[in-house]
């Protein structure tokens, strides 16, 4: 068997951030490039997920977006308030937010030009699937085919999170390190939305390695203002043309299964695949399925392109 050429993580300096990135894969094969979700590090993305990934023919790039892990952590904005989410629910008010999303797009867009990556297969999870949609509307050149998983539109009329999964989002930071790893495992036990012992037996190390790469709780609080500020980008979407898979979990109790369906619906030719059991997470079991999607469609995209 062949060993996949891995570049370990390092640092680039762009878009006026330091941002934390880490490759798997051969240096001529196709880029596809990871984007993770709110508060959650590169690491989240799971190496081996990454290596598999990468052995279909792949040179696949994760990274810190801005605010997490080891990439800059910037600064401002007060945690959100009660108050704050009335508005913008009941009032669609914009809450006042440090940077909004499409900030973010333009830390990956300067990642990519940092790498001399001038098109990719975009590839985001959640908050991650908002950043790819809006790199996909304002950078249409530089997307082969876009990805979005378990993520949405911004439109208010998508229902909200359940109860459960609302309250992880918005509790205190924990004050402790053992605090930490109890509040990791019960997050993903709400997120996951079921029994996977494989990723339960997992999160003790996962959680360990998030805490070491460093934490910052500020930095979640800024990333959810930049999501609640960014609006919605249903109309945008229309404008989209990389070929598009919208990939979604029937049982994600944080971004109800109706915003994959609203993004495919507001994409043109876009396809929607909805996982049995899944809910806001990647679990192991669900692995094939996805990696064969995202293989499946971006390989598509190429052949069409060709």
């Amino acid at each position: 068997m062949t060993t996949l050429a891995h570049q370990p993580p390092q640092i680039i300096h762009a878009n006026g951030i330091d941002i934390c990135y880490e490759i798997f894969g051969d240096a001529n094969a196709e880029p596809l490039l990871l984007i993770m979700g709110l508060g959650a590090q590169m690491i989240h993305w799971d190496d081996d997920f990454c290596r598999q990934l990468a052995g279909r023919g792949f040179r696949v790039v994760r990274f810190d977006n801005r605010d997490i892990g080891k990439s800059s952590h910037m600064s401002g904005g007060k945690r959100l308030t009660p108050l704050e989410l009335l508005k913008l629910r009941f009032l669609k008010i914009p809450v006042a937010a440090p940077y909004k999303l499409s900030d973010m797009a333009q830390d990956t867009i300067g990642l990519m030009d940092k790498l001399g990556i001038k098109s990719a297969h975009v590839v985001g999870a959640s908050m991650g699937g908002m950043i790819a949609q809006e790199i996909a509307i304002t950078f249409p050149e530089r997307v082969r085919s876009l990805t979005s998983i378990m993520s949405t539109t911004g439109n208010p009329k998508v229902p909200p999170p359940t109860r459960e999964a609302a309250a992880v989002l918005m509790a205190p930071p924990p004050a402790t390190k053992e605090e930490y790893f109890a509040r990791y495992a019960q997050t993903w036990k709400v997120l996951r939305n079921g029994s996977f012992p494989e990723d339960e037996a997992l999160d003790p190390a996962r959680a360990r390695r998030t805490y070491e790469r460093g934490l910052n709780p500020p930095g979640v609080g800024r990333q959810l203002r930049a999501i609640l500020a960014s609006g919605s980008r249903k109309a945008r979407l229309r404008s989209v043309k990389a070929p598009t898979l919208v990939i979604h979990g029937t049982v994600d109790p944080l971004v109800n299964p109706e915003g994959g369906k609203d993004t495919a619906a507001s994409i043109p030719g876009a396809r929607l695949l909805m996982i049995e059991r899944m809910g806001h997470a990647l679990p192991i079991p669900m692995w094939p399925e996805i990696i064969d999607a995202i293989d499946k469609h971006a390989h598509g995209a190429t052949a069409k392109a060709a």
